[in-house]
């Protein structure tokens, strides 16, 4: 059976905003439309107005838009709708100057949409529960190489080619099933690396690290806790072994240096929560709808302002 859609196709499939909002309410209120403000169903009445609703209960009007990523935005549905599915199918990721191309909006406007999108892409992420089984953990940095940089950039640390002045992000990958990620900046101790694993995983897994030294106390908390030793050139040992861990990473710095070319640490998460929910949702062997209807499940109450995206941090 025929799991993708080509960009033909889908623009076919929604020609139009009412034909995406259509669909968006139809994937919000099954059963029928819902208030928003105060959840109830039985008196809501659709007014003359096409897409508006208003509840009798507590007198407010609504539409498909409230509550939800889409709110206040002047942009049509099915360029929302449109931009879902690019998101959604792209590996590596697509650029807003990419996106206000194939919508014919400012690259202003793509890279807000773009971030209320990733928004919504880390909206419920313990939704699944705790990682459980064999849990592989790793860590790495983003940023510009040391040895890349001119000797007087004021950026330039004069530390080595090591991981000084770039943004650590951390990994936890269930074999065979989720991966969350999670941005530590540059804190690699001991208690936040052990911290972070026992926030997401659950007790009595089997939890495979590197040899670093901040996994040391790892065991104390899991004791089936398995460990390569990559200092040694050891990369796969009975069980122990961190490379589909690893595979994280080779997706995530393509789209680094490919596409984005740099994460701005205030907004980093939302970068890896993009890529951790296509690792988890965007398998190509899903449906390409049933990807975009994971994506659009996770759009309510997540709305976030252009004013605090952009506010110093």
């Amino acid at each position: 059976m025929k799991v993708t859609i080509s960009h033909y196709e889908f623009l076919k499939q929604f020609p139009d905003e009412s034909a995406a909002r259509t669909y968006l309410e139809g994937r919000r209120w099954p059963a029928g439309a819902v208030c928003p403000h105060c959840s109830n169903r039985e008196r809501v009445q659709v007014r003359k107005v096409v897409g508006y609703f208003r509840c009798l209960a507590c007198k407010e009007d609504f539409t498909v838009r409230t509550g939800t990523i889409f709110e206040r935005s002047h942009i049509p549905l099915d360029k929302w709708l449109y931009a879902m599915y690019l998101i959604s199918t792209a590996r590596k990721g697509i650029s807003s100057l990419q996106i206000s191309k194939e919508l014919g909006i400012t690259q202003k406007s793509a890279w807000f949409m773009l971030s209320r999108i990733r928004e919504a892409c880390g909206n419920g992420k313990k939704g699944g529960g705790l990682l459980s089984g064999i849990v592989e953990v790793d860590e790495t940095f983003l940023g510009g190489k040391e040895k890349n940089k001119h000797l007087s950039a004021p950026n330039k640390l004069h530390k080595g080619a090591g991981h000084e002045g770039k943004q650590g992000v951390m990994a936890l990958r269930e074999r065979g099933g989720r991966t969350i990620g999670v941005m530590i900046g540059e804190d690699t101790s001991g208690a936040m690396l052990v911290g972070q694993i026992r926030k997401n995983v659950a007790p009595g897994s089997t939890v495979c690290t590197d040899d670093f030294s901040g996994y040391n106390q790892v065991r104390k908390y899991f004791p089936n806790h398995l460990t390569v030793q990559h200092n040694a050139k050891i990369f796969i040992d009975g069980m122990a072994g961190t490379n589909g861990v690893e595979s994280v990473w080779a997706v995530l710095k393509r789209g680094y240096y490919g596409i984005y070319h740099q994460f701005s640490v205030k907004h980093m998460q939302r970068y890896v929560d993009e890529f951790t929910f296509r690792l988890n949702e965007g398998n190509c062997k899903v449906h390409t709808m049933t990807r975009i209807d994971a994506l659009i499940a996770k759009t309510e109450g997540v709305r976030i302002t252009y004013k605090a995206l952009t506010a110093e941090a």
